[in-house]
């Protein structure tokens, strides 16, 4: 596994490890289809939640969240409804939230955990 994909993947337990503890309901992890792939799609109560996950070494270049531009944000609209027509899952409400994980040479990793990004 390359070191950019191992940084990926520690994020992502991050941020599945941040919601679960928040009492979410991860329903999948990196869902993949013709369009593209979803990080992890949960249930926050009867709101589901598409959730992508950024992950840097460092703030040297920004922030993680900056990384999701507009034309981003429409992709994972589109990737969440094609999401919702292959499953079976009748929420009240779907949003998508962003969680930033940024880990420091030392400690533990930040988590920026931006809701309802537009």
């Amino acid at each position: 596994m390359r070191a950019k994909d191992a940084v990926g993947r520690y994020g992502e337990d991050v941020a599945v490890a941040h919601v679960q503890a928040a009492g979410w309901t991860v329903l999948d992890r990196n869902w993949r289809c013709a369009a593209g792939e979803l990080d992890v799609v949960c249930l926050d109560g009867r709101e589901l939640v598409a959730v992508e996950v950024k992950t840097r070494r460092s703030d040297r270049f920004g922030s993680p969240a900056e990384a999701v531009t507009g034309a981003k944000l429409a992709r994972l609209r589109r990737l969440t409804a094609a999401w919702l027509d292959a499953h079976d899952v009748h929420a009240a409400s779907v949003r998508i939230d962003v969680i930033a994980v940024t880990l420091p040479p030392r400690g533990a990793a930040r988590v920026e955990h931006l809701v309802a990004v537009v």
